[in-house]
């Protein structure tokens, strides 16, 4: 399938939107961590690996933040990147030529950019722009971004992999809302519908970005040879809890049969194959990034079990519904409290592609 037409078949599953108690605004520190500790990787990258050559021919620098949200996560990180690029002119002697910037926020359509606009700095040093739609097309003309970045976005995929929501088919993932702990068949499903997106994205970000242009991305991920059991833990729980509601009579195991999770932990020699497959990035930086929390589990279960409500809520309530919402995550805040929080909390990368002259 084309890049340019695999937005029409995605699935959207916008972050719980507004400043609510349980919004991603409220609900995202943790995320937010990743970018501060990954800030100076972000700025040497820029420093080294960004021509500023490649905005001669332009009156503005863009930047295009892929999968954004409601903020205020997604603010922190362009200012990073705005203020790199001026240091980078500054540092060459060319302070008076440093050009305007442009940022171009990005998510699907049902994204809350109402108050993505609200929340946006008052000072900010750039102009800003929504623009809406799947990070798995195009989005932009052609060499028109000099650095796209995205956070916490490309594990979700496109959509849930059909074999895993046919009872016929061998991946049938019965009892399971993602593939941790689950059969092989699931976890190829998964794999498969990861490279099929995962070289949609590359090939549409091919075009969009500027010859020497950067893409910056943050991602949860697997380590290299690290064991399917060990991914997405965090979901892995959030489904065992469902099947306590099931065992109560709160939810139907139907419900739950037929429920998955598009989200996929890739490892960084996934991802390598895409980029190598794909022929037009060449990886400069590829790096895990400490851990930015180290409390005590009392601390961190109620934190992970409002980040993942603020993520995964809307996805939850379109299949079994509002009412089982509170019981659910007071019990997955429970469970968090007695597991092992460092499988939790899996483990982020930053990898910086550099878009490579045709």
């Amino acid at each position: 399938m084309a890049a340019e037409d695999i937005s029409k078949v995605c699935e959207a599953h916008p972050m719980i939107g507004g400043d609510g108690p349980n919004s991603y605004a409220k609900n995202s520190t943790y995320q937010k961590g990743f970018l501060d500790v990954a800030k100076e990787l972000v700025r040497k990258a820029i420093a080294e690996k960004l021509d500023i050559d490649i905005s001669s021919s332009s009156t503005s620098f863009k930047i295009a933040d892929l999968g954004c949200s409601v903020g205020p996560n997604t603010f922190f990180a362009v200012e990073n990147i705005v203020e790199a690029v001026e240091l980078k002119y500054q540092g060459q002697g060319m302070n008076s030529q440093i050009p305007e910037f442009q940022v171009f926020f990005n998510d699907h359509t049902s994204n809350d950019f109402n108050m993505l606009f609200k929340s946006l700095p008052q000072n900010r040093r750039y102009y800003a722009a929504g623009v809406p739609g799947s990070f798995y097309g195009r989005l932009f003309p052609n060499a028109s971004i000099h650095i796209a970045h995205s956070s916490y976005g490309i594990h979700f995929l496109s959509r849930v992999p059909k074999e895993v929501m046919d009872r016929n088919s061998p991946a049938w993932n019965r009892g399971h809302i993602c593939y941790s702990n689950s059969t092989d068949e699931v976890v190829r499903a998964y794999k498969a519908q990861y490279a099929e997106d995962m070289e949609c994205f590359l090939h549409a970000r091919a075009q969009e970005t500027v010859h020497g242009g950067l893409m910056l991305l943050t991602f949860p991920g697997s380590p290299d040879g690290s064991p399917h059991s060990r991914s997405l833990v965090s979901l892995e729980l959030l489904g065992s809890c469902l099947m306590d509601l099931v065992r109560k009579g709160v939810v139907s195991e139907e419900k739950v049969d037929s429920f998955n999770m598009p989200v996929y932990s890739m490892s960084p020699q996934e991802l390598e194959v895409a980029v190598k497959r794909n022929g037009c990035f060449s990886i400069d930086i590829m790096a895990e990034l400490p851990r930015p929390l180290a409390h005590d589990t009392l601390s961190i279960s109620p934190m992970i079990a409002s980040h993942i409500r603020a993520a995964m809520e809307g996805m939850i309530k379109k299949q079994f519904g509002e009412e089982i919402l509170d019981e659910l995550f007071d019990l997955y805040r429970q469970k968090c409290e007695q597991s092992v929080i460092n499988t939790l909390l899996g483990d982020t990368f930053l990898v910086v592609l550099r878009r490579k002259a045709d």
